[in-house]
């Protein structure tokens, strides 16, 4: 791939002194080799609105958006400005803040199965309580969930492989996306003994296209949980409040008993949710959930706002307009320059692909290009949209994208 001399000279340099003292330099999905190594920054130095810059001062248009948690935009002044004065009273106290209520009452109005909530940091620690949850109120051990499917880094979901056990996915049991034979063999197979489904609203593995849910797939789930007393839990930590302010089921047409929600939750603060149907209510009461930080009151703050925020600006009507006019636009440039390219996934959530191209070497060289540019694109990765996203930065993105996809046509990559 093309080089730029000096270019991340900086974060190089950064990299070579983290790795002798953290394993692996950067590690987990921000570590160089899950994007395109010597071809990304390593290291960030600031955001503000659309865009983020890295140590070297290079400027990019933000896609990627922390990987979703910026949902408002970097820095938005109103969220800002809510967790500050939190922050200004207590960071780390000994009991919950009156915010935390607030929080929490209004969720459940925004969630309409929803009877209570819970809060936590992670992702992961909203996902794996939720299983504990479905079992806890079952009486049952298994889980069923996607081939390919990520909820999180815990031992019964992690895509890594080194520190498990066999016992650790003993009873955890995958089916392929959209394949309801799969699923009904399962629900057969372990009658009377599945606790829970744990499905994403789509379908968005790494490396991959995004999966929409294929007409029936949801109905047909949902049914089948309530037949067979099956919690149907639902992982919307990735897709959660940016394609519906209500739950991303709300798009799809269906009602899950729990919803794991983190990344757009406060705009880049940290903080996750779960929220359950009342009937869950004793068996969430009984699942042991805490940590040091999490009843931090300046993070739910900065969700309260962000939340509210959304509600009055009509963001995910702005996501999926600007997703749309990003999809088309590369769409179009790719007719000019003789690729098809594709569409994947929500507009909100949205990810490109080449038409034959197997080995992901045009996606890959297609994303350097454009982040060398100046726009940050994942090649394997979804895209995030958030709202401080302008028709300018819009455009100023398919400018760049059809020099990289010039460059590439003349090099007949």
């Amino acid at each position: 791939m093309t080089s730029i001399p000096n270019r991340y000279r900086r974060s190089h340099e950064l990299f070579a002194r983290a790795a002798k003292v953290i394993p692996c330099g950067i590690y987990g999905h921000t570590s160089p080799v899950a994007s395109l190594p010597g071809e990304f920054p390593y290291y960030a130095a600031r955001a503000k609105g659309s865009h983020y810059w890295d140590v070297d001062g290079n400027e990019y248009i933000d896609y990627l958006c922390g990987y979703g948690p910026v949902v408002l935009g970097h820095q938005h002044p109103e969220v800002e400005a809510a967790a500050a004065e939190q922050q200004s009273r207590a960071l780390c106290v000994n009991h919950p803040g009156e915010v935390m209520v607030e929080l929490a009452e209004h969720l459940v109005s925004l969630i309409d199965f929803s009877a209570w909530s819970v809060f936590g940091k992670n992702g992961s620690d909203m996902t794996t309580w939720a299983v504990q949850v479905a079992r806890e109120h079952t009486g049952r051990r298994k889980i069923l969930k996607v081939t390919e499917a990520y909820h999180g880094m815990d031992p019964w979901c992690t895509p890594g492989h080194a520190g498990l056990v066999d016992e650790d996915r003993v009873h955890i049991h995958e089916f392929d996306w959209n394949d309801l034979e799969a699923f009904d063999r399962l629900l057969s197979e372990y009658r009377n003994d599945v606790a829970g489904v744990i499905l994403t609203p789509f379908h968005h593995p790494v490396f991959k296209a995004s999966v929409m849910p294929a007409p029936g797939f949801w109905s047909h789930v949902e049914s089948a949980c309530r037949r067979e007393g099956i919690v149907l839990i639902l992982d919307d930590i990735r897709a959660g409040f940016r394609l519906d302010l209500r739950g991303s089921h709300k798009l799809f047409g269906f009602e899950p008993d729990l919803i794991c929600l983190c990344k757009a939750l406060a705009n880049g603060h940290p903080l996750s949710a779960a929220l359950g149907r009342r009937e869950l209510r004793i068996a969430a009461s009984r699942v042991f959930l805490t940590g040091s930080y999490w009843n931090s009151p300046p993070a739910m703050a900065a969700s309260l706002a962000c939340l509210k925020i959304m509600q009055r600006d009509k963001t995910p009507e702005t996501l999926r307009e600007r997703g749309e006019a990003l999809m088309q636009g590369l769409v179009e440039a790719g007719k000019r320059h003789g690729y098809a390219m594709h569409c994947s996934g929500p507009a909100a959530v949205p990810f490109i692909i080449f038409a034959d191209d197997p080995s992901m070497r045009r996606r890959q060289r297609f994303c350097a290009e454009v982040t060398r540019r100046g726009a940050i694109f994942h090649p394997h990765h979804n895209w995030f949209m958030s709202s401080a996203l302008s028709p300018e930065d819009i455009d100023s993105t398919l400018r760049m994208a059809d020099g990289a996809l010039a460059q590439m046509r003349d090099e007949k990559i």
